[in-house]
């Protein structure tokens, strides 16, 4: 007798189409090196340096002991860590994933600077920046997917999508409940169930005056 096949973890990337996995992989790359473009320039242009490819694809410039080297760090923990932090949450939006997804960004962005330059980083200040962006994305991405992922989900109808027991609809007499006979319920005339479940009950109309005068005379 053939076993049964574990299913995959809650969230793996196996359960995901290739293509869409390269293609969201794909889309952070772009947005990564899209949001260093814009702060790597508006920084150059601020502080009146000169902007070059070597800003966003090498590491020699990200350094500890110059104050440019500083702000390039900090350039590319704000890009790596808030910023991708939030493009994982609108484009990927699952907690089970953010790891995977982050990790592969800068593993990315390793081998793209070490074919660049054509060496490995060396500069510590740089793995420090990296590693930073890292964490800053993963913790920020996980509690934002983990915040949409945990979010009440509206189905809409009355009362802006409120569940209402009916219990208490009940009890309180609803408007959608009168004249309602296989409810077991008569607010007018006609046959019903007494709510205190002491049986049917059955309204007839009285004759009022003209009864009472009959009696008399009879």
């Amino acid at each position: 007798m053939a076993r049964r096949r574990r299913p995959p973890r809650p969230g793996a990337l196996s359960e995901l189409p290739p293509l869409k996995i390269l293609s969201q992989i794909a889309a952070l790359q772009a947005l990564y090196y899209l949001t260093a473009l814009i702060l790597l320039l508006f920084t150059s242009l601020v502080a009146g340096t000169h902007f070059s490819l070597d800003l966003i694809f090498g590491w020699s410039s990200v350094r500890g002991d110059t104050t440019q080297g500083w702000i390039i760090g900090l350039i590319w923990i704000l890009d790596g860590g808030l910023f991708m932090a939030l493009a994982i949450v609108l484009l990927i939006g699952r907690s089970k994933l953010v790891l995977d997804f982050a990790l592969s960004l800068h593993a990315i962005h390793l081998l793209i600077t070490t074919f660049y330059t054509g060496a490995l980083p060396s500069n510590t200040a740089w793995w420090l920046s990296m590693g930073g962006a890292s964490c800053v994305a993963i913790l920020l991405a996980t509690w934002g997917c983990r915040y949409r992922e945990l979010k009440p989900i509206s189905f809409g109808g009355i009362g802006g999508g409120t569940a209402v027991p009916s219990g208490s609809a009940a009890d309180a007499g609803g408007a959608g409940m009168e004249g309602d006979e296989e409810q077991g319920y008569s607010r007018g005339r006609g046959r019903g169930r007494g709510r205190d479940g002491a049986g049917e009950y059955e309204m007839v109309k009285m004759n009022g005056s003209g009864s009472g005068s009959g009696e008399a005379h009879g």
